[in-house]
């Protein structure tokens, strides 16, 4: 079926704080935490343990390719069925995954739908779970909402050539034949409705766990440290968040650079420290649970990722919940929530000469990082708390089932 298009943002004062009926939604997810990594997919998983707060039944599906290792649940107490399928391995297998994944799900779902009515699909990403939901939505009769996490949504950067355009061609389908097409952003609804302007879309921006990420007023101000989280890759900004602090380091001899994260770039990015003499300032701190980022957060005096590619990027709510002045990107979706000089600071991507005045601005008035903090904070739990989102992702799935 497909949809008109319409725009709606939806907003708390919507939904009401007692939910009349109890919703089953089955989750449709590549990413989930694992006992390995429970950073990897807190962005499904938190949001989801809150709507449970709110009297939805919740189903997870996890699903990894087949050729890819699997993975077992974060702990005992998690309900997610981890599920593989077969795909061919790398992007050239992408367009295709989607097909496959729904063959490898259908029966296990149909019982599932014939033991406990689902409600409506929930997938993550166009694919290979949103073609997955939008294939068991026409089989079983099930409503399908899909959520776009990031700027690429119709997969064409990340995959090129014909399978980049037939991954486009999917992805539109996917969206204008979906109930709902869920953005994590204004930016990111802007590249789903030009690529597919029939879609129905709403923006539900990520929240976050403000109990978890809550400022430490007993921070020890001689700890001094500019925090980075996210993977090494390009895009994130990495190379010139450590090139600008190079050219401030010996201005202030008593702060250091801390970058969590995993990726490609790890290895050229600590050439780079070496090469400016700052490899002991610098600490590449890999990956880190949950608990350690919140922690980081807590002590860190502020935390810049100067990405040019961010559909919203949920490290900087984390650290606005933290307490601390956060340095972002302008014309990315994180721009739609720092408002410059009141609850954070924004520079245009790749400006090398703004992020430097800009550490250098944070670093020397301390006045100036304690109100942007605390505006910060405030932005966080008035607006993007996790209830905040469950309470909006439950709004959209009304609508479906209405």
């Amino acid at each position: 079926m497909l949809h008109a298009m319409t725009c709606t943002a939806v907003t708390l004062s919507e939904v009401p704080d007692q939910l009349t009926s109890r919703l089953h939604v089955l989750t449709v997810t590549p990413f989930y935490p694992t006992a390995a990594d429970d950073a990897a997919g807190c962005f499904v998983a938190e949001p989801l343990a809150t709507t449970a707060e709110f009297g939805v039944k919740n189903t997870v599906v996890a699903v990894r390719p087949l050729h890819r290792s699997m993975s077992s649940a974060r702990s005992a107490g998690d309900k997610v069925h981890w599920r593989t399928f077969f795909s061919i391995p790398g992007n050239v297998g992408l367009p295709s995954s989607g097909s496959l994944l729904s063959a490898s799900l259908f029966s296990y779902i149909q019982c599932l739908h014939r033991r406990e009515r689902i409600d409506v699909i929930h997938a993550h990403a166009p694919l290979p779970c949103g073609r997955a939901a939008e294939l068991l939505s026409t089989r079983l009769g099930i409503p399908f909402v899909v959520t776009v996490h990031g700027l690429d949504a119709f997969c064409t950067r990340q995959v090129r050539g014909y399978p980049g355009r037939w991954c486009e061609r999917i992805s539109r389908n996917v969206y204008e034949n979906a109930s709902q097409v869920i953005c994590v952003s204004e930016r990111v609804r802007e590249q789903v409705l030009a690529g597919a302007p029939r879609a129905h879309t709403s923006v539900v921006y990520n929240g976050v766990d403000a109990g978890k990420f809550a400022a430490d007023k007993d921070r020890d101000e001689g700890h001094s440290a500019i925090l980075s989280v996210g993977n090494l890759i390009p895009s994130k900004g990495h190379e010139l968040l450590l090139k600008a602090f190079a050219a401030i380091a010996h201005r202030y001899p008593a702060v250091q650079l801390d970058i969590i994260g995993e990726g490609c770039e790890r290895r050229r990015l600590q050439g780079i420290a070496a090469e400016s003499g700052l490899q002991h300032r610098v600490r590449f701190l890999g990956r880190q649970s949950r608990t350690q980022v919140a922690d980081a957060m807590r002590r860190c005096t502020l935390f810049a990722l100067p990405s040019e590619y961010e559909g919203l990027g949920c490290v900087y709510l984390e650290a606005m919940s933290s307490g601390k002045p956060v340095i972002g990107c302008r014309g990315q979706g994180i721009a739609e929530i720092i408002e410059h000089g009141r609850n954070g600071w924004l520079v245009m991507p790749n400006d090398f000469g703004a992020l430097v005045n800009s550490l250098a601005r944070l670093l020397s008035d301390s006045k100036l990082r304690a109100a942007l903090g605390c505006e910060a904070r405030k932005t966080i739990v008035e607006t993007f708390s996790l209830e905040h989102q469950a309470k909006n992702l439950i709004r959209v799935y009304e609508e479906c089932v209405a």
